[in-house]
């Protein structure tokens, strides 16, 4: 019974924590919910490169760097030329998803800021079906028709930064096993 007790407020806290996260979805509209299936996307493509990264394609850089020890014709222009497939492989395995990452990273600011005109036309449209100009009604509006444009951002600076960093770790994956398969023997 203590064991149920014990895991309450962490349950309460994960109630609070989606609560707060569907009425910020609510303020921002029907678009934030297209923003958040972009980064969702997004971020399973960015672990799927991570876990490639580091489980398989070592394997696979293991494997081409032990058939390339055990030829013992490594100079021929055949040789050469199974070793450059190895290498457009490993190259063709490194860069998989690299550009539709980017892509979504792309769509994420343009997506907030369609949230933000299509929040903008539906607070104008308010403002003149009540015929009020008031002041306090205008910048309440505004504010929550500039949260897709912050969620937006916010999404595309860390997808832009881990799709920086994935790329730099394949360029340096690459040509460590270029280096590995040209200085053997």
């Amino acid at each position: 019974m203590d064991a149920i007790f014990a895991l309450m407020p962490q349950a309460v806290m994960a109630s609070d924590w989606m609560t707060s996260l569907q009425g910020f979805m609510q303020q921002g509209g029907q678009v934030l919910w297209w923003l958040f299936a972009v980064v969702l996307m997004g971020w399973l493509l960015i672990v799927e490169r991570i876990l490639f990264l580091c489980f398989q394609f070592p394997k696979h850089s293991q494997q081409w760097i032990g058939y390339w020890k055990d030829r013992s014709d490594q100079h021929s222009w055949y040789a050469r030329a199974i070793r450059d497939g190895w290498l457009c492989e490993a190259q063709s395995q490194l860069n998989h998803n690299l550009n539709v990452i980017k892509v979504l990273v792309t769509i994420c600011p343009m997506l907030g800021l369609l949230g933000t005109v299509t929040g903008m036309i539906s607070v104008f449209d308010v403002m003149a079906n009540q015929g009020s100009s008031d002041p306090k009604l205008m910048a309440s509006g505004i504010s929550l028709a500039t949260l897709p444009t912050m969620a937006g951002m916010v999404a595309a600076l860390t997808g832009l930064f881990f799709h920086a960093r994935l790329v730099k770790v394949c360029k340096m994956k690459q040509l460590k096993l270029e280096q590995s398969l040209r200085s053997q023997r």
